[in-house]
């Protein structure tokens, strides 16, 4: 970059689309490099010279054919982009004389002819640009230096320079473009007079890569961050800093995001040299990176730091080698060692620094997570490390992808510093009700009482579960396992266990995790009852942490139903208050000891908009079979109902589900009914099920063969 020119070389540039302040933003092709050189020294310009650009695509806007006078026909027998800037830089260095040791730096009138035009459309065609076009002066900004008072930055143009100098330009005498230049070198003449006396010194940079690197938890300004969103799942911080090129990326100021599964979600945050550069990239909004549009927002320095921020020894010394690519290695056995990886990359592709080349992901407890990355030396060993993608390394096939330095910080935040089952947000649990099966005060409390058990054979009972669970068995509370069912009442292969205490919980965590059960290893972790609470609702709850349940269900409650206040449990028979109305289809499908009890929603703390209905999934509702059952029945024979019970309810139905082989227990009919209605099957091959009306009942029925082809005696009660 020359600080100090001999001379200035005045661009413009002219695109087959918009021009003026909009110039770029259409991703519009050169049509036409029109330049004249002014010699600082002796105060001289040169004649205007012009250069015609065939585009890939021959079609002129009005506004382009209005302003630069030229026709599709005069652009069919013109050079290419690549030919014409090759040209344009030959003719310069002939006229400067730059063999001579003469020197020269571009000029153009703001920013949008270099970093808007020039560099995006060469990058995108693969065009290597001379070194002169990665520096130049922005003619706004040198008369702003001289002209403090003179108005704001963005409202300068040619014409209020020209005429706060007293230039004038006689118009008539030239085509727009050649006019336009033309007045740039008469503003320069009257910048560097005698009277005035600028000296142009310190020229703009435009970085030719973008330099990864770490970023450290500092404050960043919120004016200099961007969102970029619909990026190609497979980019790369380098394909980002390639789509904004000609605009300064900060160093490692490009962050890739990742969603809760580790993965790329087709966003990145960038952060940018300046506010000025910031603005600039904004106008980029849905321009095309391959066949994708990319969506530009303004992002917060805080949204940076979050993603790209971070605080680990261990991602810093790793990131401290430059110039390394890195590649993340997915999949990876659990017992993959060092040598194993380097042993998967060589010889083609040597890994930078051997085994300290290579970072593999853990999680807080120092269990792997089939995560690492490896850092090579150049493009080259890294494309050639791309070649093995889902080659197999022990038994397992390995995902390979480009990765970035904000990746490898974020990765590594998310499994080292995220406890494992994170608590819920307080707002979430202010309108879900917690079943009364669980002990309020754990609930409260968080004590971690509870054991997870993840990764069931689909196929697995109680029973499998008691079995599996062995001498802890002792320590599970009355009707404490609850099996997890996902939204088509299907297990999900999941379950929770309530244990006596937290001490007992954690050494059946430590004792049974990675047991086998019929062939499948299950994880076992502890966790506390608010946790298991969540789950049973329908929300779910990984290691990103809880979220609330799906709203897609309709409410089981009538908005208009009040519910008492009092004990969570209803003894079997009892009788309501007057005006209270409790729904049939809970008391009639359940036994007294699993009955919930829901608490009135709270407007001023509900998650949701009170005029909203509470939507819940099906898990609530269906609690599995106790794991020591006791004698229950459904009501005592022979019982009259009073005034108030629940039997009484009028418009109601009870229908007894039978079926005629004990593999019919959860066949794929009940399930279809129990998709309509609600009910209870407590472990036998019957059930029972409540509809709203008389009317209802009779459809089912009629109609004896539900699913599957699996036959059941329906009787109406």
């Amino acid at each position: 970059m020359t600080v100090n020119p001999d001379y200035l070389v005045l661009l413009f540039t002219t695109t087959s689309g918009a021009s003026g302040d909009h110039l770029g933003t259409d991703e519009k092709e050169i049509v036409q490099l029109v330049w004249q050189v002014v010699d600082l020294a002796t105060k001289k310009t040169g004649q205007v010279n012009e250069l015609l650009v065939k585009p890939d695509h021959v079609e002129l806007s009005e506004e382009c054919q209005e302003v630069s006078g030229l026709t599709e026909d005069a652009l069919t027998t013109a050079d290419s982009l690549e030919e014409a800037i090759e040209q344009l830089n030959q003719k310069l260095c002939a006229e400067v004389d730059a063999g001579a040791g003469n020197s020269f730096c571009l000029c153009a009138d703001g920013q949008l002819h270099v970093r808007q035009v020039l560099h995006p459309e060469a990058s995108s065609k693969n065009i290597l640009l001379p070194e002169c076009f990665f520096s130049f002066f922005d003619l706004r900004k040198e008369f702003k230096k001289k002209f403090l008072s003179e108005g704001e930055l963005k409202d300068l143009d040619l014409q209020v320079m020209a005429e706060y100098l007293n230039v004038v330009v006689d118009s008539s005498l030239h085509a727009f473009t050649a006019y336009k230049v033309q007045q740039m070198a008469d503003i320069v003449l009257a910048l560097i007079s005698d009277s005035v006396c600028h000296k142009f010194s310190l020229p703009e940079k435009v970085n030719d890569k973008f330099e990864t690197g770490t970023c450290k938890m500092e404050r960043v300004d919120d004016n200099t961050v961007i969102r970029a969103r619909g990026l190609p799942w497979q980019s790369s911080d380098q394909d980002i800093a390639r789509f904004f090129r000609g605009l300064n990326i900060a160093k490692g100021g490009a962050a890739l995001c990742l969603n809760a599964q580790g993965r790329r979600n087709g966003e990145a945050l960038v952060r940018f040299e300046s506010e000025e550069h910031r603005d600039l990239a904004l106008q980029r909004h849905k321009h095309h990176m391959g066949t994708r549009y990319i969506e530009v927002y303004k992002a917060t320095g805080e949204d940076f730091l979050k993603i790209a921020g971070g605080t680990s020894n261990e991602v810093v010394n790793f990131l401290s080698r430059e110039n390394q690519v890195i590649i993340r290695m997915r999949g990876l056995p659990f017992t993959a060692t060092a040598e194993q990886v380097l042993q998967f990359f060589s010889p083609a592709c040597p890994v930078t620094d051997g085994t300290e080349g290579i970072l593999f992901v853990r999680f807080p407890d120092g269990r792997p997570t089939g995560d690492a990355f490896v850092l090579f030396s150049c493009e080259e060993h890294a494309q050639n490390a791309l070649k093995k993608h889902k080659d197999i390394l022990g038994k397992r096939y390995i995902e390979l992808f480009k990765s970035t330095a904000a990746e490898v910080q974020q990765v590594l935040n998310r499994y080292s510093s995220a406890p494992l089952i994170p608590v819920a947000p307080s707002p979430i649990l202010s309108v879900l009700p917690q079943p009364t099966f669980v002990p309020q005060t754990a609930a409260v409390t968080g004590v971690r009482d509870c054991v997870r058990l993840r990764g069931l054979p689909y196929d697995a009972s109680i029973q499998d579960i008691l079995v599996f669970l062995g001498e802890y068995t002792a320590d599970i509370k009355p009707h404490g396992v609850h099996m997890v069912l996902n939204q088509q009442g299907r297990p999900s292969g999941d379950a929770f266990i309530q244990m006596r205490s937290a001490d007992r919980a954690f050494l059946a965590a430590q004792r049974c995790h990675k047991r086998s059960m019929k062939e499948r290893y299950v994880e076992v972790f502890a966790c506390s009852a608010q946790e298991m609470n969540i789950v049973l609702m329908g929300g779910t709850l990984n290691r990103s942490g809880l979220s609330p349940p799906p709203c897609k269900l309709r409410r089981l409650s009538p908005p208009s139903y009040t519910f008492p206040h009092g004990t969570a449990v209803l003894p079997a028979g009892a009788v309501l208050p007057t005006g209270a109305v409790l729904p049939v289809e809970q008391a009639a499908l359940y036994p007294s000891q699993f009955l919930l009890s829901p608490r009135p929603l709270a407007p001023t703390t509900a998650f949701y908009p009170a005029s909203n209905q509470l939507y819940m999934n099906y898990t609530t509702y269906y609690p599995s079979p106790p794991g020591s059952p006791p004698n229950i029945s459904y009501f005592p024979t022979g019982h009259n109902p009073s005034a108030g019970s629940v039997i009484s309810a009028p418009h109601t139905a009870l229908i007894r589900m039978q079926g005629h082989a004990p593999s019919h227990a959860y066949n794929p009919g009940v399930k279809e009914i129990l998709s309509m209605v609600h009910g209870y099957q407590p472990g036998n091959t019957d059930a029972l099920v409540t509809l709203p009306s008389m009317l209802s009942a009779k459809h089912p029925i009629g109609d004896q063969s539900v699913g599957g082809g699996a036959y059941l005696d329906l009787q109406l009660l």
